[in-house]
């Protein structure tokens, strides 16, 4: 009898644990997308893989843009200005004769730097900030949520100037400005996930354990996070782009001869009559940020049937 109550025990004995690493004790939090389903995912999406396409173009024009561009694009032909689309000048050329085309794809390098580095700092800026406010609570809580309420009563582009004038007209300054104006909508985001995660039974029991706080935030609570913040930086990379092409337009950001599609517009608001001058410039923001846009929808689908499923 006393053997076969020994073997009704162990079978119902847990498996051994390292006691020591709160870790194995603590529930596991929901486990993040594989990478690999989720781009799979994306490719499905009529729209996502649109997306996907249009910025790897970009990309690869951005990478390639001394082979791809026809001419020099700093360069002026003062024998072509202001030349219609041609054989010679596939796009054509502006006041000063430069080329549109090789303009347009120097443009793309401009447009992926501020893309990638701006939106990057502002997810790691606000990321920190929604964490801390959110787990910290209390009057923690409440004084960099009043911070980030007041950063928010100002319009995004009103913001970026205004501390583009402080610290002076540059491609680097701009990049800044996008970042800070889009820290408080990443705070908030971040803010309300941990809000809603931080009582979860995972959560509570790495702290039972004693896992320490950063260690929770970081290890249990930001996988449960990452997700909607990915999305969130892929829709906020169209905004960064035409916040940077507004700036670039009034003379705040990409400063000549450096070409931007913001500053080819405003050169092409001063000729009519040389329609290419804006459309061509116009077109190519209007396709990258609306790649941008298919691609922050088709991850939000893929996530979304990730969890469902």
């Amino acid at each position: 009898m006393t053997e076969l109550n020994q073997s009704r025990a162990d079978a119902f004995e847990p498996d051994q644990v390292d006691i020591a690493d709160p870790d194995t004790l603590a529930l596991s939090p929901p486990s993040a997308p594989e990478w690999r389903i989720i781009l799979k995912s994306l490719m499905r999406h009529r729209l996502g893989s649109v997306g996907l396409v249009v910025c790897l173009i970009v990309l690869v024009t951005a990478l390639f843009a001394p082979l791809l561009a026809p001419y020099d694009p700093a360069v002026s032909d003062y024998e072509a200005i202001l030349t219609p689309p041609s054989a010679e000048h596939l796009l054509g050329t502006d006041d000063l004769g430069r080329d549109i085309l090789s303009r347009i794809i120097w443009s793309s390098q401009v447009s992926l730097q501020v893309s990638l580095i701006a939106v990057s700092v502002a997810i790691v800026g606000g990321s920190l900030v929604g964490m801390i406010s959110g787990y910290a609570g209390g009057w923690i809580d409440d004084i960099i949520m009043r911070v980030v309420d007041a950063m928010m009563a100002f319009p995004s582009l009103i913001l970026a100037l205004g501390i583009v004038a402080v610290l002076g007209p540059s491609l680097t300054n701009a990049m800044i400005a996008i970042a800070v104006v889009n820290i408080p909508d990443i705070s908030r985001l971040v803010r309300a996930q941990v809000l809603a995660v931080r009582h979860m039974d995972f959560v509570m029991a790495a702290k039972g354990v004693g896992a320490g706080r950063v260690r929770i935030m970081f290890r249990h609570i930001w996988p449960s996070v990452a997700g909607n913040v990915l999305v969130y930086a892929s829709l906020s990379a169209a905004g960064a782009l035409i916040t940077e092409s507004s700036l670039s337009f009034l003379g705040l950001g990409a400063q000549p001869p450096t070409p931007s599609w913001g500053s080819m517009l405003a050169s092409g608001m001063q000729y009519w009559n040389a329609w290419w001058m804006s459309v061509f410039p116009g077109s190519a923001l209007f396709i990258v940020a609306l790649g941008f846009n298919f691609v922050g929808d088709g991850l939000r689908d893929a996530l979304d049937s990730r969890i469902v499923d």
